[in-house]
């Protein structure tokens, strides 16, 4: 049943960014010669009446694509010009190339609302329910009621930017500013607790964040934005702290990695899959907004390239430069396998 639910959620995730893609291609008038979901041999294809395109699932769940008319150097003489992305307008060219990235959004807000909806919008607030005797945060002075504002003079205002800065610094002597119940602020440095437990050595502060969990159609519209925001500032951070090197590459993971999650998500019951699904899209779409060759910021890079110079790049060089990209996107995904597998037998 992982398995399924793994296969599920790649698959519906990706099916819903290369429909932004094909949607809009369509809205624009490009050729479209396949959409596909997955990579690898073809398993099943069909064609609707009156449209070129063929739609299809390919062997491996690991991607997706819309095939266009005019991707490419080469030229299709059989496709009419004006049916050539190239002879689109930038705005139209734009729109497409952003289009899976915005419905990856999307679709995590609707999963989001969907969650605050029906099982209610819990708290992403930094202000402590409760400390434990004997521990770090007790020790030090910190009360419950308090808040919690800086982690190493770093501003944190939600549970998820809380975590990720504790994560960072795991193990590490922490500056730790709160903002007391009678509304003074008050700096203290703490040492976390390291502990034994059945998966080996952790560490804690003795803490625990406000839960409480509100419900309503409105709140549930502003848990959707709201979460979905604050999970795409945090994959902001962890890009920062990758390439500042205080996040290590060994800490990403790749398929193997996600199946894993999605095992442990599976127990925990639907709304826990439903996030698990959330957090994927948005990760989807926030890595295909990076300006790197292969990704969908890659080209956009390229299009404001050309709106500053007032002409297309060479449409060669950009297309040898996405290749590079690609072999090296690829390049990364054995090693971040690598380390999954690395991973299960620790």
């Amino acid at each position: 049943m992982n398995f399924i639910y793994f296969l599920l959620i790649l698959t519906l995730i990706l099916f819903v960014h290369e429909l932004g893609h094909f949607l809009f291609a369509k809205k624009a008038g490009i050729y479209v010669y396949e959409f596909s979901i997955g990579m690898g041999p073809r398993i099943f294809h069909f064609k609707r009446k009156n449209d070129e395109t063929e739609y299809g699932i390919r062997l491996f769940p690991i991607g997706g694509f819309v095939s266009m008319a005019g991707e490419q150097v080469e030229l299709d003489e059989k496709v009419p010009l004006d049916k050539r992305m190239q002879s689109k307008t930038w705005i139209e060219r734009v729109r497409v190339v952003i289009a899976g990235v915005c419905f990856n959004f999307l679709f995590a807000l609707l999963l989001l609302f969907t969650i605050g909806l029906f099982y209610g919008v819990p708290s992403n607030s930094t202000k402590i329910s409760g400390v434990e005797t004997n521990y770090p945060f007790a020790i030090a002075g910190i009360e419950k009621g308090d808040e919690i504002v800086r982690i190493n003079k770093k501003q944190v205002r939600t549970s998820d930017s809380l975590l990720l800065e504790l994560q960072v610094h795991l193990g590490e002597t922490i500056e730790v500013e709160v903002r007391k119940k009678n509304g003074s602020y008050h700096t203290y440095s703490i040492k976390p607790m390291e502990v034994e437990t059945e998966n080996g050595k952790t560490y804690t502060y003795g803490f625990s964040l406000e839960n409480t969990v509100k419900k309503g159609f409105f709140e549930a519209i502003g848990y959707g934005f709201s979460k979905t925001v604050s999970l795409f500032k945090q994959m902001i951070d962890i890009v920062i702290y990758l390439v500042t090197g205080k996040l290590s590459l060994s800490n990403l993971s790749g398929p193997i990695g996600i199946f894993q999650v999605v095992g442990e998500s599976a127990q925990g019951g639907l709304i826990n899959l439903m996030y698990l699904t959330a957090l994927i899209s948005i990760n989807v779409g926030f890595m295909n907004l990076i300006p790197l060759p292969a990704f969908d910021g890659g080209r956009l890079f390229f299009m404001i390239i050309e709106k500053i110079k007032g002409k297309p790049v060479n449409p060669d060089i950009e297309n040898r430069i996405h290749a590079i990209g690609l072999m090296a996107l690829m390049v990364l995904m054995v090693f971040v396998t690598y380390n999954d597998i690395i991973r299960l037998f620790k």
